[in-house]
C-alpha cells in the first residue's frame, strides 16, 4: 500500500505532521482489520489479505517504527477470523521503487493500493491488481 498516497487522500492537515499522519493511518488499519474480521458478513466488509504492508517514506517513517504492528486481539466471535498482520515498511529512498519490490516478492495476485497512475502500470505488469487510494478511505472512514 502506498501509505503517501493513502495518507493525501483526506486533507486533514497531514502536510504538517506526516509522522502524526503515518501513526494514524496505520491505527485506522489495524482498527478497521479488527472490525472487519470480527465479524465480517455484520460489517458489511470483505475478506481481507493475510499480510498488509504499509510503504512509508520521507518524514512519515519516523511516525512508526518499521516491522509488525503489534495490535490487540481481534474481540471472540462463533467462528475465529483471520485477522491479517500489518507490517510497515520503510522506503530507504523512493516509496514507490520500494512498492515495486514488494509486489514483485509477494507472489501471484497482490492488491496495491495506490492512486499513481505509473506506479499502477508497474505493479500490474508484474501481476498485482490494484485500487485507489479513495477505495481504501473509503473503508476506513465506515
Amino acid at each position: 500500500m502506498d501509505g503517501a498516497n493513502v495518507i493525501g487522500a483526506r486533507a486533514d492537515g497531514w502536510w504538517r505532521d506526516r509522522p502524526g499522519a503515518a501513526r494514524r493511518l496505520v491505527a485506522e488499519i489495524a482498527a478497521w482489520t479488527a472490525a472487519t474480521n470480527s465479524d465480517p458478513v455484520q460489517s458489511g466488509q470483505e475478506e481481507l489479505p493475510a499480510r498488509i504492508v504499509v510503504v512509508l517514506e520521507g518524514a512519515a517513517r519516523s511516525g512508526i517504527p518499521a516491522g509488525e504492528v503489534d495490535t490487540e486481539p481481534a474481540p471472540v466471535t462463533v467462528a475465529p477470523a483471520r485477522r491479517p498482520a500489518v507490517v510497515v515498511m520503510h522506503a530507504p529512498g523512493h516509496g514507490d521503487d520500494a512498492i515495486v519490490a514488494a509486489t514483485a516478492e509477494a507472489g501471484p495476485g497482490p492488491l496495491v493500493i495506490t492512486s499513481d497512475r505509473a506506479l499502477v502500470e508497474r505493479v500490474r505488469a508484474l501481476g498485482a491488481d490494484t485500487r485507489g487510494a479513495r477505495w481504501l478511505r473509503e473503508r476506513l472512514d465506515s
